[in-house]
């Protein structure tokens, strides 16, 4: 559980931040808000599997292309923001595509993973009030 509120708060952070800079979006704000762009197709409960299959894979090649410029940027190793910190010390989060290809998983899966939370565990729960 700690994981995922890590997680959670990890998003928050680097969702506020971006938006605080947009106006000089370098290759990590790039990277982030594309990043939250696939996150919200994972979670959209609107859409079919096909279609989320569909816009994942479209998403998918576009993140790696950012995730491979934020990578071999030098600059972005020597930033010292809240931003910099906070992605190159969650890898596993931040470069998604390619922290899934090294642990042999989807974007989804990679991201339910790193936030603690499995298939079963999610196919077990219910909607409720608490």
């Amino acid at each position: 559980m700690n994981r995922t509120k890590t997680g959670c708060a990890i998003l928050v952070a680097l969702a506020a931040t971006v938006g605080a800079t947009q106006a000089s979006a370098g290759p990590l704000e790039n990277l982030e808000r594309e990043r939250a762009n696939v996150i919200r197709t994972i979670v959209d409960a609107t859409m079919s599997p096909a279609e989320r299959h569909k816009k994942l894979l479209a998403a998918q090649r576009r993140l790696v292309d950012l995730e491979r410029i934020a990578i071999r940027d030098p600059k972005v190793a020597q930033q010292n923001t809240p931003v910099a910190r906070l992605a190159l010390g969650n890898y596993d989060l931040t470069f998604l595509v390619h922290a899934g290809v090294e642990n042999r998983l989807t974007i989804t899966d990679q991201w339910l993973d790193q936030l603690g939370l499995t298939s079963a565990a999610l196919m077990n729960a219910r909607l409720g009030r608490r």
